[in-house]
């Protein structure tokens, strides 16, 4: 999967806005809040939030490790899109914004129809 598709995916989900943060990440966020970042200067980089089961196998493979930052709040930074199956990466994204969107307040929720 490349950053086009990962955009535009996670551009369909419910609520999910779009910003660019530190001069050229892109990142997308549900109430304010990232699931997702795609770090746009240079080598491929995606990061994004994932359940405590799956950092531990993500971390596993070649290419994917904790985040910078983030990684003990299981955050991982995928640097090679070949590291994820292209079945996998909707999945993955699908629970980063779930993971998020359930923190939110039960306010914000309704607001963003959720």
């Amino acid at each position: 999967m490349d950053y086009e598709s990962i955009r535009a995916f996670c551009l369909r989900l419910p609520g999910v806005t779009e910003e660019v943060k530190w001069g050229t990440d892109c990142c997308f966020c549900i109430g304010g809040k990232m699931f997702c970042v795609l770090d746009t200067r240079g080598d491929f980089l995606v990061v994004l939030k994932c359940t405590n089961e799956t950092f531990t196998e993500l971390c596993e493979r070649k290419d994917i490790a904790p985040a910078p930052y983030s990684g003990r709040n299981q955050w991982v930074a995928i640097q090679n899109p070949a590291a994820v199956r292209d079945g996998e990466w909707e999945s993955l994204i699908r629970t980063a914004y779930g993971l998020i969107a359930m923190k939110l307040s039960n306010k914000v929720k309704k607001q963003l129809g959720l």
